[in-house]
């Protein structure tokens, strides 16, 4: 099998109940992801009303699309890091139904998040309870794939300091630009930057994003087969589309919450700084993706509104709020793989 057909697929789901509940879950891992995680791309040009929140959250769906279908084309490395993370056994039945207990694990953990407006990363949660249920699995550490989740910590060094680096550097150089503008005359101009700076951040947010769950439902066949994903398979366009749409439902749902979170309460930005923060998140999460590093949205987009509120003042951040967010960044990868690894000796047991 060398193709992902959409009628192929559907036949598939149909014949294995396991299958269907495990890209059904998989699904509510997306529009999970869709309302704490897309907002961020999204959240800045929403708080500094540069656009409506409707307006962004239709935008941000066609630009999460077309981040995962070129960087698809173009750079798949993420979504094959993501596919050989973690070795499972060699039961299909039992491979599924751990791939299941997965997913159930990361829409519970992001669910509690959410009711406290803390814009978690699925990201790390989906490394995370799959990495939990590899291990409950096979009953130890040798399903993990130590060279893959290197590139994860890799990862998340990288896009912070990344994130918060670029964050400064770009607002410096912006203030110091337009230092003698009068701000009446700059301001119409880092509107429409930002929106340019929003759709960069929401195809990045598909680049990364869209690949790592489009990898999880071509994992979902394949394992359900007893069989490795193939180095050379390319990707159908209805996976695309499908994660693109489910993030876009997802964001409409609730994501008017992250987006005062990340956009307002951590620190007040103007149209420069959104800008700034925008570009930087961007930037930092197009390098990672062409190294293949599987990075959040959330510490990308995050760090870099801290970078932009420092070049005015460190006063000008919400340590409260950044702490807390930081806690919850801690506690997700020890969290999220220990209900992963519970929820996978439950399901087995159940099934």
């Amino acid at each position: 099998m060398n193709s992902l057909s959409l009628e192929y697929f559907w036949s598939q789901m149909v014949a294995n109940p396991l299958l269907f509940v495990a890209v059904v879950l998989t699904l509510g891992v997306i529009l999970v992801n869709g309302w704490t995680d897309a907002p961020n791309a999204i959240a800045t040009c929403v708080v500094t009303r540069c656009m409506s929140a409707r307006a962004a959250i239709i935008m941000a769906a066609v630009f999460n699309f077309l981040g995962v279908y070129i960087m698809t084309l173009l750079a798949p490395k993420v979504a094959e890091t993501i596919t050989k993370m973690v070795r499972f056994g060699d039961n299909p039945d039992q491979n599924i139904v751990a791939l299941s207990a997965a997913m159930f694990a990361i829409v519970l953990w992001a669910t509690v998040a959410f009711f406290f407006g803390i814009p978690t990363s699925e990201s790390h949660a989906l490394i995370a309870g799959l990495t939990g249920s590899a291990i409950a699995l096979s009953g130890g550490f040798e399903a993990v794939v130590i060279d893959q989740w290197v590139n994860v910590l890799y990862g998340i060094v990288v896009s912070v300091v990344l994130g918060f680096g670029l964050g400064w550097l770009v607002c410096k150089l912006v203030t110091k630009i337009f230092y003698n503008a009068e701000r009446r005359k700059t301001e119409p101009i880092f509107k429409y930057a930002q929106i340019v700076g929003a759709a960069y951040s929401a195809f990045m947010h598909g680049a990364q994003d869209g690949q790592k769950f489009m990898g999880i439902i071509i994992l979902c066949l394949y394992m359900s087969q007893g069989k490795a994903v193939p180095s050379d398979l390319q990707p159908e366009v209805w996976t695309m589309v499908l994660c693109a749409v489910i993030m876009a439902v997802g964001t409409a749902i609730g994501g008017k919450k992250i987006i005062k979170s990340v956009g307002m309460d951590m620190v007040k930005l103007e149209k420069y700084q959104g800008f700034s923060a925008d570009l930087s998140a961007s930037t930092s999460l197009l390098l990672c993706s062409v190294l293949g590093l599987p990075v959040s949205t959330t510490h990308a987009k995050t760090t870099s509104i801290m970078g932009v509120g420092a070049v005015k003042s460190v006063k000008a951040i919400n340590l409260g709020v950044v702490k807390e967010m930081c806690l919850t960044w801690i506690l997700t990868f020890p969290g999220c793989g220990l209900i992963g690894f519970l929820m996978t000796k439950l399901f087995m047991w159940i099934f």
